[in-house]
C-alpha cells in the first residue's frame, strides 16, 4: 500500500458538505422511521396498551439488522466508500428513530430519562473508546477496532438525538422552536471552532449529537399535524423525497476521505 493510501480514512473529510448531507441524512430517519413503526405498524404505547403488534420494537428489529449488515460490510471494506457510508448512516438514524421512541414511550421512561440514559451510553462508548485505542478522532479510523467503536457511539447519537429532540419539542418549544434552537447551537458550535482553539475532536461530536435532534424535529415539523405545531405532509412522500436530495448532493459535492493525523502532513 502505498503512503498515501496510508494517510486515507475510512470515513469522510469534515465539510461543509458532509454537514449539509448529515442533517438530510437524520431528518430522513426521523420521517423513515416514523413511517414504518408509526404510519405502517402501527406504534405501542403504555397508554394505548400492550396489545396488537409493537411498531416500535418491530421497526426496530428491522432497522437494526440492516444496520448490522451495513456496519459489517463498511468495517470489511478495503478504503473509504461515500455510498456504503451514507447508506449505514441512514440506517443508523431509522434504528436510532425507533429505538428512542420504544424506549421513552412503549417503556415508559419517558423523554427525561431516555435522554439521560442514552447520553450516559454515548459518552461510556466515547470513554472506553479513548481509554481502549488513546483517541476518538474520527480521521484515526483505518482499522476495524476504532471503527466498531465509531459505529456504536454514532448508533447511540442517534438514538440520543431523538429523545432530546422530542423532549425539547414536548417541552414547549414546539417541533419549529426546537429546530431553531438546535440549529442556533450548531451555529455557535461553528464560531466555536473558527473563533478558538477548542478541541476539534470535542467540537465534532457536540456537533454530531446536536445534528441527530435538529433532523428529528424538522423532521417531526414536516410530517406532524397541525394541531401539534406539524405541518402535516406525507411520512411516505417526504421519505422518498429526502433520499433524491442526498444522492444528488453526493453526486454534486466531492466526496473524499478524512487524512490520517499520524501520516498527513501539518
Amino acid at each position: 500500500m502505498d503512503d498515501r493510501a496510508q494517510q486515507l480514512s475510512k470515513v469522510p473529510a469534515i465539510t461543509l458538505g458532509f454537514w449539509i448531507i448529515k442533517i438530510l441524512a437524520t431528518t430522513l430517519g426521523e420521517t423513515g422511521g416514523d413511517t414504518v413503526s408509526m404510519s405502517w405498524l402501527g406504534e405501542t404505547t403504555p397508554e394505548a396498551g400492550a396489545s396488537g403488534l409493537n411498531g416500535y420494537l418491530v421497526g426496530t428489529g428491522l432497522f437494526g439488522v440492516a444496520l448490522i449488515v451495513l456496519v459489517w460490510l463498511q468495517i470489511r471494506a478495503r478504503r473509504f466508500n461515500p455510498w456504503l457510508y451514507w447508506a449505514t448512516i441512514v440506517a443508523s438514524t431509522t434504528c436510532g428513530t425507533t429505538l428512542a421512541d420504544f424506549c421513552t414511550r412503549s417503556l415508559g421512561i419517558g423523554y427525561p430519562g431516555g435522554s439521560l440514559l442514552l447520553l450516559a451510553c454515548v459518552l461510556s462508548s466515547l470513554f472506553v473508546w479513548h481509554r481502549t485505542l488513546g483517541t476518538v478522532d474520527v480521521n484515526s479510523i483505518r482499522e476495524p477496532r476504532p471503527e466498531a467503536f465509531y459505529w456504536l457511539t454514532i448508533t447511540f447519537s442517534q438514538t440520543l438525538g431523538t429523545a432530546l429532540g422530542d423532549w425539547v419539542a414536548d417541552a414547549g418549544a414546539g417541533y419549529g422552536g426546537g429546530a431553531l434552537l438546535f440549529g442556533a447551537a450548531l451555529a455557535v458550535l461553528a464560531i466555536l471552532c473558527f473563533a478558538t482553539r477548542v478541541s476539534r475532536v470535542a467540537l465534532f461530536w457536540a456537533a454530531f449529537i446536536l445534528t441527530r435532534p435538529l433532523g428529528a424535529t424538522v423532521g417531526d415539523f414536516l410530517d406532524k399535524p397541525v394541531a401539534k405545531g406539524g405541518l402535516d405532509l406525507s411520512r411516505p412522500l417526504a421519505t422518498l423525497a429526502l433520499p433524491v436530495a442526498i444522492l444528488v448532493l453526493i453526486l454534486a459535492i466531492p466526496q473524499r476521505p478524512g487524512a490520517h493525523p499520524q501520516g498527513a502532513s501539518g
